[in-house]
């Protein structure tokens, strides 16, 4: 399915299932509840302003073991739609009041994310602008314009009306040849003959553009004190000698700056948070208490989930860009909820996420899909690797039957870290054939079931060996 067709606001649940479908693997519960949210958003859109304000989204709560695409699931939705997305971990945060980071950071994150995107969206579209005035800058560099000087007399000459004819003729002939010439080098330019010319160029440099984050709290309020001086403060003009396939790129991103009006793409993306933003708070789990006990020393858990519930009910959050109301943000939130239940969050909580979805622990068959199927599987992965050294790798069904029976009884017999648990099988396995890949002289390397069992089963088997390898 093409992206650029499926995009916009006539994206149905059928088709975002279908686009999900070619990253993960099974799990059709929580890819349905996601599509349900982003039809709900278009739906909205369609609706009078009034009775829109009131139709908040219905959050969502995934509970799963680790491994088995939660966060994939979030993140490709979000590319889908072009939204802004964050993934943040609740167990990073703290009460107010303790060390550590405001719940509130990861709007301004997001706010952040949002404004790079629009700005990067509106550099792309002016880039064949940005590109032309690019070209004519790098020509008066190679090309710099001699003034003429004027002797006293000539003054005099023009001053009585005693110019001739001749002299004009000579400025127009030599304007001309100016053109010829820079015309010559232009063709020469845009066939690259003149990429690896070194010239001289003035760049301009804010003097504080890289003080970092300064004094207790300035981070959570979203201020930065290199951006709040570096805009009083004159820029830095300097000289530097560049190539003149160097000298285009930074004239054309100087150029596409200057064509962005930054206070409508900073409006812009603030509309795109409020509107489309999508927060993914992962490790929920680990701000609950088991039985919903309020005492030891994780008595900050509760705290959080408390400082959470106005960002999830709908507040205004203060960022550098100016406020951002997250009512109509999308929060879906996830974990593995082991050693608690979804039922040991604060009710009130509880209440803000309404649609749960269970995530199945990731069987034989399911791996096995995982290796071959995705858009960008393991196996597609490092045969490309291997591509780039000559060398073309062939994997038997066997062989992939063998890999994720292995995957699979790991997960059974230690901790289920789910499809993760196929990247290190792959790499133990492909350990030395990677590692002589540049030496080979074989252009075509099979792997088959006796390759995996010879270099996988002792090491499954081992019960002391796979705690530190698999």
């Amino acid at each position: 399915m093409n992206e650029a067709v499926i995009k916009g606001d006539e994206l149905t649940p059928s088709q975002v299932m279908a686009y999900l479908d070619r990253y993960v693997i099974g799990q059709m519960k929580a890819k349905k509840a996601v599509a349900v949210a982003l039809r709900n958003r278009i739906r909205r859109k369609r609706l009078p302003k009034e009775l829109a304000k009131e139709i908040i989204p219905k959050n969502i709560l995934m509970v799963g073991p680790t491994g088995v695409g939660k966060t994939e699931i979030a993140r490709r939705l979000a590319q889908l739609v072009d939204a802004p997305f964050v993934k943040v971990e609740a167990s990073k945060y703290t009460e107010v009041g303790y060390v550590g980071r405001d719940v509130e950071s990861m709007i301004r994150e997001m706010a952040d994310i949002a404004v790079h995107m629009v700005k990067s969206r509106k550099i792309e579209e002016n880039s064949s602008v940005a590109e032309a005035l690019a070209e004519e800058r790098v020509l008066d560099a190679l090309l710099p314009t001699k003034h003429k000087s004027r002797q006293p007399q000539d003054f005099m000459r023009l001053l009585l009306g005693d110019s001739t004819e001749e002299e004009e003729e000579s400025d127009e002939t030599e304007r001309e040849t100016k053109r010829t010439t820079r015309e010559k080098f232009r063709k020469l330019l845009r066939e690259g003959k003149l990429n690896d010319r070194e010239i001289e160029i003035e760049v301009a440099e804010s003097p504080l553009s890289n003080i970092p984050f300064v004094g207790a709290g300035m981070e959570e309020m979203g201020l930065n004190l290199g951006e709040m001086l570096g805009g009083i403060l004159p820029k830095k003009i300097k000289r530097k000698r560049v190539t003149v396939a160097n000298a285009l790129k930074i004239f054309q991103q100087e150029e596409a700056e200057k064509l962005i009006d930054m206070d409508a793409v900073v409006q812009e993306a603030l509309d795109k948070v409020q509107e489309e933003g999508i927060v993914f708070i992962d490790e929920l789990d680990k701000i609950a208490s088991p039985g919903g006990q309020k005492y030891g020393p994780d008595v900050s858990r509760e705290g959080v989930q408390r400082d959470l519930l106005p960002l999830v009910e709908g507040t205004t959050v203060q960022t550098k860009y100016g406020p951002v109301k997250t009512d109509h943000i999308l929060f879906i939130g996830a974990g593995a909820f082991h050693e608690t239940k979804p039922s040991d969050l604060i009710p009130e909580l509880q209440g803000r996420f309404p649609i749960r979805v269970e995530l199945s622990a990731l069987e034989e068959e399911e791996l096995l899909r995982i290796l071959v199927e995705p858009e960008n599987s393991l196996v597609k992965q490092y045969k490309a690797l291997l591509e780039t050294e000559g060398i073309e790798m062939i994997f038997d069904d066997g062989a992939l039957k063998a890999i994720a029976s292995f995957a699979a009884k790991m997960n059974r017999e230690m901790e289920n870290i789910g499809a993760r648990r196929l990247h290190t099988m792959m790499e133990q396995l492909l350990e030395d054939i990677s590692f002589k890949a540049p030496e080979l002289r074989e252009r075509e390397v099979r792997i088959d079931e006796a390759f995996v069992n010879e270099r996988l089963a002792d090491l499954v088997e081992n019960a002391d060996l796979r705690r530190y390898l698999l």
